[in-house]
């Protein structure tokens, strides 16, 4: 064998290693939160950005060999931004042969009468950009709302609203609107952004850069994204300790009354007679507290395919895996057809 196609096998099967990774992260979070049930309707809203096409890719992806049954409609938002290239995403979507539709809505025209020159427009384009969307998928007939925020989003909200808000608070994988008639979902959730990054070069996506809030480079997310970078770089690995510790919080070492109640803390009256508590109750200590969870995924548990067969992945990325092996044998892992 050539030192080319050596190169080139060696190349394919990183690749496949990828694919398998992402899928099988996507799948875990879909269980995990419960995101999509028999019969959903998914609205996957499709910026042109990497991230949006991954998710639509690796949902289409995942709805193929699903064992239940759901629908997808992608929606891309014209902002109606100057040089926005309209013309890309629908002539993308109707190769792929998925239902999408385009929504027309001169937010850019809004946004900069709204906010004063040299100030950030996130978070006025991002209100007016969830109102159209919930009404979009209010009349396409979506049950559920799908984004394509990662990992990364997630930490780096977390420390957003830490430093700048004062509260303990990242972003959810699953959440219901403040209107009470939408259901979000974010099943990008485990996937690190670099992963998403060499995707979207592998898949040879066709790309749209956001001009409208993307080129502005004062904004703090960019401060917290140096940051989190800097410590990667010195510790290899921080950025997903993080992230674990979103979903291991412990109220009572914390100092908000309305999650623990610290009034009414007095000790035990005979402490030789009490046992220690338990961490967890006795149902999520059992080997059965993922089947438990619904009658609807438990089709998904019994579907799923173990990433390491047949060769699987190498050492090293099954890094955002539970850590419970009984268990992780008792997930398994999405993966793709072989």
């Amino acid at each position: 064998m050539s030192l080319t196609h050596r190169q080139a096998h060696r190349a394919q099967h990183e690749s496949n290693k990828l694919n398998k990774r992402l899928m099988r992260l996507l799948g875990k979070a879909v269980i995990d939160y419960h995101m999509i049930e028999e019969g959903d309707r998914i609205m996957v809203c499709l910026s042109g950005g990497k991230d949006s096409h991954a998710l639509l890719d690796l949902l289409l992806a995942l709805r193929d060999r699903a064992p239940i049954q759901f629908d997808i409609v992608a929606v891309n938002l014209d902002q109606k931004q100057p040089g926005f290239p309209a013309h890309i995403l629908p002539e993308y979507l109707r190769t792929l042969g998925v239902e999408f539709h385009i929504e027309e809505e001169d937010t850019y025209s809004t946004v900069q009468r709204l906010v004063p020159e040299g100030k950030t427009t996130c978070s006025v384009c991002a209100r007016l950009r969830r109102a159209i969307l919930y009404r979009v998928a209010d009349e396409l007939g979506a049950t559920k709302i799908a984004l394509g925020h990662h990992r990364d989003d997630m930490v780096e909200t977390f420390f957003l609203n830490l430093f700048y808000g004062g509260k303990l608070k990242a972003m959810p994988p699953k959440l219901r609107a403040d209107d009470g008639k939408h259901i979000v979902i974010r099943p990008l959730t485990y996937i690190a952004e670099a992963d998403l990054i060499r995707y979207a070069a592998q898949q040879n996506f066709p790309i749209i850069p956001c001009d409208l809030c993307g080129s502005q480079e004062n904004l703090k997310r960019k401060i917290i994204k140096a940051m989190l970078a800097g410590w990667e770089r010195e510790q290899p690995g921080r950025t997903e300790t993080i992230f674990t510790a979103l979903s291991n919080i412990a109220p009572s070492h914390l100092m908000d009354k309305n999650w623990h109640d610290f009034i009414n803390l007095t000790p035990l009256a005979n402490l030789s007679g009490v046992s220690a508590a338990p961490k967890v109750s006795a149902h999520l200590q059992s080997d059965n507290a993922f089947v438990d969870s619904s009658e609807v995924l438990t089709p998904f548990a019994e579907n799923l395919v173990r990433a390491d067969d047949e060769g699987g992945d190498e050492g090293g990325d099954d890094e955002n895996a539970p850590e419970n092996a009984s268990l992780q044998h008792k997930i398994r892992w999405f993966t793709p057809a072989r």
